[in-house]
Parts: structure tokens; C-alpha cells; sequence
């Protein structure tokens, strides 16, 4: 189903909340949206890669708190790729991600602060699936997500 946000908020103002405007848009998909999973982690990305190769993304879209570091990147292009294959329908990063040019490729919607070649530490530390804030918007896991070219919307139900 096509969607504008913008047309989102007219239709809900009050009862959605919208993302401060700070990030970038990757991949092929330009509009994403679906329920909320969400990852907290810093500089450490073994959780996102757990998460997006080994659960079922249809739906549902994962929210990644990386506390706004620009030092190294959460998602690459194999970590993409997992989450393609295992239909997530899109990820939002408060972070970085890398190998930009082959994720520009993927049929997948991907939001990120920047891009930052350096990969991250893998001590297996993180926590997934609690309330994350970050752009003046709390994502809370099985709220719902949308964005598009305009921004991103969260809203405790569904709108479409």
C-alpha cells in the first residue's frame, strides 16, 4: 500500500510522533514501513547481525539505538543482505552504516545518520526488544514505523 508521512500526520496529527529530520536514506526502497523491534547498542553490532539473519523480518521494521555514534558503522552490505532475505521490511539506524554502494543496490529501506567505513567490536553486548529514544521519539517494540522521503512517523497502532 502507498503512503505519504505527510498525509499520515494530516490525517493523525496527535496521535503520531515524528522524527527530528537527521537522517540519510539508503537502499532501493524509498518508502518502508511496519511494526517496531528495536536493538540498543553501542559501537558493537552482534546483536543486529543475530537479529537480521536469524528472525523473520516480514512486517516488521528494526529500530537500531546506536547512541548517534559516527565512529563505526552498525549495518554493512552483508548484514543488509540477511535482513532482504529474511523480508524486513526496513531499519533505522541512530548510527552508521557502511558499504553504502552495494546497500543502494538492495531492495531494502534503510535510514542512517551517516556512512563511516570502520567496522564494529563484537563483544556481544547490546539489549533488544525495550523502548529506544532517540529524534525526540520514543520507539517502543510493536509500535509502528513509517517513512518515506519525508521523514519518519511512529504511531502506537497501525494507520494503514
Amino acid at each position: 500500500m502507498s503512503f505519504q508521512t505527510a498525509d499520515l500526520y494530516d490525517a493523525h496529527e496527535g496521535k503520531v510522533d515524528v522524527c527530528l529530520p537527521f537522517f540519510k536514506s539508503f537502499g532501493l526502497k524509498t518508502k518502508f514501513h511496519g511494526e517496531i523491534v528495536t536493538i540498543k547498542c553501542h559501537e558493537d553490532n552482534t546483536l543486529v547481525g543475530d537479529m537480521l539473519r536469524n528472525e523473520n523480518g516480514l512486517g516488521k521494521v528494526l529500530v537500531i539505538d546506536g547512541g548517534a555514534s559516527l565512529r563505526c558503522a552498525l549495518v554493512g552490505d552483508l548484514i543488509a543482505a540477511a535482513a532482504v532475505e529474511n523480508q524486513w521490511k526496513g531499519i533505522v539506524v541512530n548510527g552508521c552504516i557502511r558499504d553504502s554502494a552495494e546497500i543502494n543496490k538492495m531492495a531494502i529501506g534503510i535510514k542512517a545518520l551517516n556512512t563511516n567505513p570502520t567496522k564494529t567490536v563484537k563483544r556481544k553486548t547490546g539489549i533488544a526488544n525495550e523502548a529506544v529514544n532517540f529524534a525526540n521519539v520514543t520507539f517502543k517494540p510493536g509500535a509502528f514505523l513509517y517513512s518515506d522521503e519525508d521523514g519518519i512517523l511512529v504511531s502506537e497502532s497501525a494507520l494503514i
